[in-house]
């Protein structure tokens, strides 16, 4: 099969997943991956593969399926995609954002960047692999999971505590990488870290009352309205990674506002001047423990004084920062508020990240190097999490990786995760399932 077949072949794979809509919205009965499941069944058990399903509740279905090594002390690699994509308010969209439509060369839909186009991607190549007869030395294992977008609690992680021995591999690849700088001399970062989570529900109690006397009552939502503003101000200090000094230097800006960016006590006020506020965001995000109040439930009826609420913030921690020191930054923010909180936790992993210096590195960097030969490949640390930080808990080597166009802008891209009119070019699609197979072959050859 030619690579211009293969991507042709990832982009009809990827239309099929998005139309699917595994929407997780976070509860167990949402998501139905085993739509998506039977999908990618399907497309590979036409080329011979065969496929484990696994069901961590009614719907939420993950897959593995394996190419065996002929060695068994080569290494072994894992392809890691998940199936399920986060809600979406249509009104936003130009387009169905569940209608996979292929306009001018995109492909738009929730889930077109994050990550169905890679999952397609991964299933794309163990199809020609299979095809081709291909006898990797070590272990070639795919997996696409439920629940990523929710905390993998369905999906990599379940996977990991029920079956370890299906998914335990010495390397693996997941999201969330390749993007091309279009420079001269491209930089395309490949991300080895990702920050820590740290979910935390806060429960505000109060005294229900008649709406009518709101005079000296105790309103529940009124002390959570305080509880969301202290949060939303407090600012810790920036916490410097070992990535950040190289990230730092290869951003187009000024020697003197690098070494602002550098400075722990100057940082803050250059990031609060910068004018576009989307680059100030992420830069914040990359050099401090981040606190999101996201989600508020309370009363349903007008007419009464809440007696109770609950408030979901989203806590992505540096390196460093673990389950007591979240704690400590809350107590923090929330002053005299803090005894006044109920706090539990929702998820707590920590930061993670692997070595650059590998083998899988280096077969990324060659692989890059086919499409854009004055390319070089850059370590980076994502502020997001993925199911990578599952296999690093399974002692791999696991980066995020794709492969995008030069046309692609960083932040335009970065505004589609999550965002509206997600959709992705059909260049980028060829050119991350490229990659994997020349990865693949590379390292397990």
């Amino acid at each position: 099969m030619t690579a211009d077949a293969r991507g042709a072949e990832t982009t009809e794979l990827l239309q099929t997943l998005i139309r699917n809509a595994c929407v997780n919205e976070g509860t167990e009965e949402s998501g139905q991956e085993t739509r998506n499941a039977d999908t990618i069944q399907t497309f590979l058990e036409g080329a011979g593969l065969d496929v484990e399903r696994f069901d961590s509740a009614p719907g939420r279905t993950n897959l593995v399926t394996r190419i065996e090594g002929s060695d068994p002390n080569a290494p072994s690699l894992c392809l890691d995609g998940h199936t399920d994509v986060v809600p979406v308010n249509e009104s936003g969209w130009d387009r169905d954002p569940f209608g996979g439509e292929l306009v001018d060369g995109e492909v738009w839909g929730r889930g077109a960047v994050d990550m169905l186009n890679l999952t397609a991607s991964m299933a794309v190549v163990m199809r020609a692999l299979a095809k081709d007869g291909f006898r990797p030395k070590g272990d070639l294992v795919f997996l696409a999971v439920a629940d990523e977008e929710a905390g993998s609690a369905y999906g990599a992680r379940w996977m990991a505590e029920h079956h370890p021995d299906l998914i335990t591999t010495d390397y693996a690849l997941s999201e969330n990488g390749g993007l091309h700088s279009g420079t001269d001399e491209p930089r395309i970062g490949m991300m080895i870290g990702e920050k820590g989570v740290a979910w935390r529900r806060l429960t505000i109690r109060g005294t229900p009352g008649h709406g009518s006397r709101p005079f000296r009552s105790d309103n529940a939502l009124v002390k959570a309205a305080g509880v969301v503003q202290r949060i939303t101000d407090y600012i810790p200090q920036a916490n410097f990674h070992e990535l950040w000094r190289p990230q730092v230097e290869n951003l187009p800006l000024d020697a003197d506002a690098k070494a602002q960016l550098l400075d722990p006590g100057s940082i803050d006020e250059l990031l609060a001047a910068m004018p576009n506020p989307a680059v100030a965001g992420h830069l914040h995000s990359c050099s401090h423990t981040t606190f999101s109040a996201n989600v508020l439930t309370s009363q349903t009826k007008t007419n009464v004084i809440p007696d109770t609420v609950t408030i979901d913030i989203d806590i992505r921690t540096m390196p460093g920062d673990g389950a007591d020191e979240v704690d400590a930054h809350l107590r923090e923010a929330l002053g005299d508020l803090y005894d006044h909180v109920e706090f539990e936790a929702l998820m707590n992993d920590e930061a993670s990240a692997s070595p650059a210096n590998t083998p899988l590195w280096d077969s990324l960097a060659k692989a890059v190097a086919k499409p854009f030969p004055t390319a070089r490949i850059v370590p980076e640390f994502i502020v997001g999490f993925t199911d990578n930080r599952v296999h690093r808990d399974l002692g791999a080597i696991a980066y995020g990786a794709g492969l995008f166009s030069p046309t692609l802008d960083g932040a335009e891209f970065g505004s589609r995760f999550h965002g509206n009119n997600e959709r992705i070019d059909t260049e980028s699609l060829s050119l991350t399932t490229q990659l994997y197979l020349d990865v693949v072959s590379d390292m397990l050859s």
